[in-house]
């Protein structure tokens, strides 16, 4: 009897403090996902530009070398990558960081302070495609 291979999805995580990547890493790979980190845009950028293509895309908006905003804006540019879904998780809370985002093409803004990673995980499972 031959095995049926099942690919797992993608994720990446675009965020520059380690601990919460690894927070939201073992979480994820926890249940059942590949995880793929980038610790700022400019590595998640470099990361899509080599071949990677996650399922869905974790994205914080405070880092160093290119924000979040300017990572979503490169990839509503690029045909290839504007239909990853990506999901803000921030500090940000302002009203017009919101908007922005969501204007930008984010599927969803999350609070890193307003959700645990079980809850990060059931949006990152509405949203991957």
């Amino acid at each position: 009897m031959t095995e049926k291979k099942v690919d797992k999805k993608i994720i990446m995580i675009a965020e520059d403090d380690a601990f919460i990547s690894d927070i939201y890493g073992v979480k994820l790979k926890g249940a059942g996902y590949d995880v793929i980190l980038a610790d700022n845009g400019r590595d998640a950028i470099d990361k899509l530009e080599s071949g990677v293509h996650p399922n869905i895309l974790l994205l914080d908006i405070v880092m160093p070398y290119m924000d979040g905003f300017d990572v979503l804006e490169a990839m509503k540019n690029r045909e290839e990558w504007s239909k990853i879904p990506v999901v803000l998780l921030t500090n940000l809370s302002q009203k017009e960081d919101v908007d922005r985002g969501i204007s930008l093409g984010a599927k969803d803004y999350l609070i890193k302070s307003h959700f645990t990673p079980t809850e990060v995980l059931t949006k990152v499972e509405k949203y991957i495609i």
